[in-house]
This record gives structure tokens, sequence and C-alpha cells, in this order.
């Protein structure tokens, strides 16, 4: 790795960083309905303006002890986390894509999609303000790309829109269909609106592969989490009844979808490529028919679980 390689990795990562920061923002304040420019960032308990020297991302938490220099209130290791990550998704993107204008792109939509993560982990919502958002942006980049890989032509502009919004549309159906049938399933709300919302912000992005492959995904990596949080209350509190009560509760979609997507977007070809293989292989029947023996038990034994908790209610 040259000085030059380096040297933009580094800017690329307090880009992120600062970008993190923001984030932080919106993750605060857009569930609350208020405004991400005004006033600027502040303690939430004395409400002191942070300087320059405050707000710079990761380093101003570490210089500060992780508490507010005026009230001494401790400030949660959440915000540096948040920059770091968000500093690391960008490094990534630029190292997988260049400098090019899909690197701009993903940068945005990866903002999209954490910020979206983090509000559904705090307040299993969706906000619409930012998948709407999202959704046009999406568009946007569809047409820009669609007009610069098709030299410069109104055609590829045009086929590249319809694309981006044939994606769209099949991830609402998509989620509405499965809402509409796993409700009928449980016997009570399946999945939230905002869902089928944030995978066709997804397909706006992308195309009807990376959606059915999110979908598929989001799938297996919410019955995965889905399962580790019941284990997890069960480990906690020593008892299987609180694993149980954990199966019974809802649990954020969003994250799940979202991880999908990123997985999707930057390693579906292999994903694909080594599913394909697998299918190929015997190896299919050894874990395929015991999986699906699992799977319909886990459903079975969830929706005995939800069908005597709303009887008990």
């Amino acid at each position: 790795m040259n000085i030059y390689d380096t040297s933009v990795q580094v800017i690329v990562f307090w880009l992120g960083a600062a970008i993190g920061s923001f984030l932080n923002v919106v993750v605060y304040r857009v569930p609350a309905g208020l405004s991400v420019m005004w006033p600027p960032s502040r303690c939430p308990k004395c409400f002191h303006q942070l300087g320059m020297g405050e707000n710079i991302p990761i380093l101003g938490w570490l210089l500060l002890r992780g508490k507010c220099r005026h009230c001494h209130t401790p400030i949660a290791p959440r915000y540096p986390i948040v920059e770091t990550i968000t500093a690391i998704i960008f490094v990534l993107i630029y190292n997988h894509f260049g400098l090019t204008i899909q690197t701009l792109g993903y940068f945005l939509l990866m903002c999209w999609l954490f910020a979206l993560t983090l509000i559904d982990l705090d307040t299993m919502t969706l906000p619409n303000p930012l998948t709407q958002s999202g959704l046009v942006l999406g568009l946007v980049f569809q047409v820009i790309v669609g007009f610069l890989d098709n030299s410069y032509s109104v055609i590829g502009l045009r086929e590249a829109l319809m694309q981006g919004i044939l994606a769209m549309v099949l991830g609402i159906w998509l989620y509405d269909t499965i809402a509409l049938v796993g409700s009928l399933m449980m016997g009570r709300s399946a999945q939230g609106g905002g869902d089928a919302k944030l995978l066709a912000m997804i397909g706006a992005w992308s195309n009807w592969k990376v959606v059915l492959l999110t979908a598929g995904l989001a799938s297996v990596l919410a019955i995965v989490g889905f399962v580790v949080a019941a284990g997890y209350s069960m480990f906690k509190s020593g008892g299987i009844k609180a694993g149980a009560n954990k199966l019974i509760q809802p649990l954020p979609f969003g994250p799940a979808i979202a991880c999908g997507a990123a997985m999707a977007i930057f390693g579906g070809d292999w994903l694909i490529g080594s599913y394909q293989e697998f299918m190929r292989s015997d190896a299919r029947y050894l874990v395929g028919v015991p999986l699906l023996i699992a799977l319909t038990g886990l459903w079975w034994w969830v929706r005995r679980l939800r069908l005597r908790s709303s009887r008990s209610s």
C-alpha cells in the first residue's frame, strides 16, 4: 500500500467518523420530532453547547473521559462507538469501490441503513422521513449511475430508473405479502409497515436480485437473533420461562434487513455462488431437512406461546 492510498484511507476514516457524529444526532432527534440542524450539539443535562474541541469525533469523548466538562454527567460510550463503526464502514466501502460514484452512493446508503438500524433498536420504529428520503436518493443514484455507465445515454438513464422502481415495488409487495401471511398464521400482527418501506428503499438503490437476497438473508439473521435473544434471557434469568417470554415479544426487524442488504450488496455474487454450489452437493439433505424440521418446530412452539399469552391477558 503506497502513501497515497494510506492518506486517502485516513481521510475517508475521519470523514466517516464525522458523519457518524451527525448520525448520533439523527438517531436521537428524528424519532423525537426535533430538528437535526438546530440547536447545535449540547449536553442533554445542562444544555451546555459543545465547543470545537469537545465535538471532535471519537477523540472528543476520550478527551472528556466520557463526561460533560461542565456538569460531569456521563456521556454514553455509544457515541464514539457509532462514530468508529461509521468510519470503518466508510473505509471498507472505499476499499471495495475506490474513487467512484458508487463509493459516494453507498456512503449515503450505509448511513441511512445504520441510522435506521439504531432507531429501530431504540424505538421499534422506522421513521417515514428517513425511509422516504432514502428512497428518493436511491432513485437519483440509479439515474446518475445509469447515465454515466451508458456513455451519457438517456436510454441508460431510463433503464436504470425503471430498474430502481421495479425493485422498489417488489420490496413493498414482498414484505406486505409476508406480513399478511404471517399475521394469518400467527393470529396477530406479524410485521410492522416500516419494514416494507425499508426494503423498498433498498430496492431503489439496487435491483430486484438484491431485494430478494436481502429478504432471504434478513429472515435468516432475524431467526438467529430471535434464538440468541431468547437464549440470553434464559441464561441471564436462569430459567426457561424468561426465554419463552422473550420468544413471544416483538423484536425489531429493521437491523436484520439492513445487515442483509449490506451483505447482498457487497457479497451477493459470492453468496449466490456458494449457495448454488451447496445445492448441487449432497450436503443439502444433511443440513436442509433437519433445519426445516427445527424451524417448523420453533414456529409451532412460538405460535402456542403467543396464543397462550393472548388468552391469559
